[in-house]
């Protein structure tokens, strides 16, 4: 059947977005300060009309992947948290690391975080808090810039050179007076970063606080993921925190099957593993 016949081949090409394209408008209206909506804010920061938001709500919220509260407004639903807590980067990654993750928080008494690379972005995967600790503006789920986090620097000092010149093109944003905003600055700090297989960001988030970060390699000793501590930066002694990071990152490494991790380092007699407290 030729397409002037008619037939798929035949079809005119939709005009404005598909309903995928709006459901994910929808279900991107909702993030950080931002966690409970109308539905008339979700279809005015969705670009929709009033009528299809409310179809595609309904829709939405009969599958679970939004709820509706008393207060009549929506929230994310449980069923899209199990679906996005399969992600394979995130799942087999986090239930390796979590025994690593309890021991430097056991050690340190400060914010642990796991974070991951996505595209330009750093996407943190667990985060273990504790009540008396600085705070973080970081969640599980949520996301940051490369260049102004410890995990984000040592993610981006080992990611492929084409990523690493895209975000060296900027622009670099500045969270706070401390942020590395010049290229060339960055482009030093990354370089410091391999050399020394260690980022310490001293008030690039947040003035009050410190992040000391290292490497996690998979099985094909490519760097999967960066672990952190965060801790307050004044009277902070972030050489004294390094050789527990680099202990709990590399054993989440061996976890995961890096062969550099399989080898004791020169001067480690106990490495961090799940049976320690220290």
């Amino acid at each position: 059947m030729s397409p002037a016949q008619g037939g798929e081949s035949g079809r005119q090409p939709q005009s404005g977005p598909s309903v995928t394209e709006r459901v994910l408008g929808i279900l991107s209206a909702f993030g950080p300060g931002a966690e409970a909506l109308s539905l008339s804010g979700i279809a005015r920061t969705a670009g929709l009309p009033l009528s299809t938001a409310h179809r595609l709500v309904g829709e939405l919220a009969a599958w679970g992947a939004l709820e509706r509260g008393e207060d009549g407004r929506y929230r994310i639903g449980l069923r899209l948290w199990e679906v996005g807590a399969l992600a394979p980067r995130s799942l087999g990654l986090r239930e390796r690391a979590m025994p690593y993750l309890e021991d430097l928080y056991e050690a340190t008494r400060q914010n642990v975080q796991l974070a991951v690379r996505d595209g330009h972005e750093v996407v943190y995967v667990e985060r273990l808090a504790h009540p008396e600790a600085v705070r973080v503006f970081t969640r599980v789920g949520g996301r940051m810039p490369l260049h102004a986090t410890g995990v984000g620097q040592v993610l981006l000092a080992f990611a492929p050179s084409a990523v690493q010149e895209d975000v060296l093109a900027g622009p670099l944003p500045a969270l706070t007076p401390r942020t590395i905003t010049d290229p060339h600055d960055l482009r030093r700090a990354l370089a410091a970063v391999r050399r020394e297989g260690v980022a310490v960001c001293d008030g690039m988030v947040d003035l009050l606080s410190l992040s000391v970060a290292a490497p996690v390699r998979g099985e094909d000793e490519r760097v999967v993921a960066s672990l952190s501590v965060v801790v307050p930066s004044a009277g902070a002694e972030p050489r004294a925190i390094v050789p527990a990071v680099r202990a709990a990152a590399r054993g989440i490494a061996r976890a995961l099957g890096a062969p550099s991790a399989q080898r004791r380092p020169p001067g480690v007699v106990t490495p961090l593993h799940p049976a320690s407290s220290a």
